[in-house]
């Protein structure tokens, strides 16, 4: 009688460890969690920037049937511009109803930064006096797990790694907001007044974010994208830019560098239109920044900030989102970025092969 009583007991755990199991399976991959870490080679990866919140956003729609594996927000993904963290939750609570955004969180792994309209300031810096509780809101947002890092650390910047030996994408967001020193005004310009400022005591990233920068450059990975929430590698023409900060936008080449980091690929947002820039000046090999903004805004306004960096031979000024494809071959391993509107019509494009994000 006992042992006729075993052989059911056993089954019913096997299958309540089952159930349990497959729960966990569906759990990770409607919440995105899936693709992470794992041996499947990402592929394709959107990113864009700047959601007017309360206006349509169609541009998920056309996003969605892409089916990006990875989508990276890289900042102003609410204009919140506040210090009422209620009044900052209802405007995150408004995207999270989005269809197209909810949809996107169930079929993609979504990562994010914040740049300064989520952040809670416009322009804003180090001396927002509310950035500990923004940061709260911002993680409570995007579901980061209690126990993450995020969560222990000032700041939001973070790091994932997907994909087999060979075929490894770092993807690095970075904070440029909560640490920032304040910049430097000046004359009124195109892009706005602020002027470089050459102070060795200014920052853009902070002592701990730099620290932890450089161990991430240290890991092993043959792609690697650095999210910022503004550009980097365009000249300063009165707009924010990390060449506001000349010193810590030559650190971060000098980082590459020191690394040895191959593979770095630049992404930013902010402008409300997208362009493509790269650099060869005192850097190990030519750096390039992909920038797309805005999701849902529109502003066809015509010539935008001088870019001596700009090597698209246009700037586009409507909705618009980022779009990589990876042709995963070895040494002849390609990197295609697009810009896309709202239709997906490629509006800028360049292709990349791997080896020439190598040192030489």
């Amino acid at each position: 009688m006992t042992a006729f009583v075993k052989i059911p007991l056993r089954r019913a755990y096997a299958k309540i460890w089952l159930m349990r199991r497959l729960i966990c399976t569906l759990f990770l991959v409607f919440t995105g969690a899936a693709a992470a870490q794992t041996d499947t080679p990402v592929s394709k990866i959107i990113f864009g920037s700047c959601i007017k919140q309360d206006n349509p956003i169609p541009i998920f729609d056309t996003i969605l049937t892409e089916k990006p594996e990875v989508f990276l927000f890289l900042g102003d993904n609410i204009y919140a511009d506040t210090d009422d963290m209620e009044l900052m939750r209802e405007k995150y609570n408004t995207l999270g109803a989005n269809p197209g955004f909810k949809k996107l969180r169930e079929t993609a792994t979504i990562l994010a930064t914040w740049d300064d309209h989520d952040y809670g300031i416009n322009d804003g810096g180090a001396d927002y006096p509310k950035r500990k509780e923004a940061q709260k809101e911002f993680l409570d947002f995007w579901k980061d797990p209690q126990d993450s890092a995020r969560r222990k650390r000032e700041g939001v910047y973070g790091s994932e790694i997907f994909g087999p030996e060979g075929q490894r994408v770092q993807v690095i967001l970075l904070d440029t907001r909560y640490f920032r020193s304040p910049l430097k005004k000046g004359g009124k310009r195109l892009g706005g007044s602020y002027y470089p400022d050459n102070n060795p005591e200014l920052t853009m990233l902070g002592e701990a974010q730099w620290k932890w920068l450089e161990t991430e450059l240290k890991k092993p990975a043959e792609i690697r994208l650095i999210g910022s929430g503004i550009q980097i590698v365009p000249e300063a023409a009165g707009q924010e830019t990390w060449a506001n900060l000349p010193l810590e936008r030559q650190k971060l080449f000098d980082l590459i560098t020191k690394t040895k980091a191959n593979g770095v690929i630049l992404l930013s947002g902010d402008r409300h239109w997208a362009e493509f820039s790269r650099t060869t000046e005192d850097t190990p090999y030519p750096i390039y920044d992909f920038t797309s903004s805005s999701f849902n805004q529109a502003h066809p306004r015509g010539t935008p900030t001088k870019n001596r960096f700009r090597i698209s031979t246009n700037t586009y000024h409507r909705e618009n989102f980022g779009e990589i494809k990876i042709q995963w071959a070895g040494a002849n391993t390609r990197i295609e970025v697009r810009v896309r509107d709202l239709r997906g019509n490629a509006r800028l494009s360049h292709s990349i092969l791997l080896p020439e994000l190598a040192a030489r």
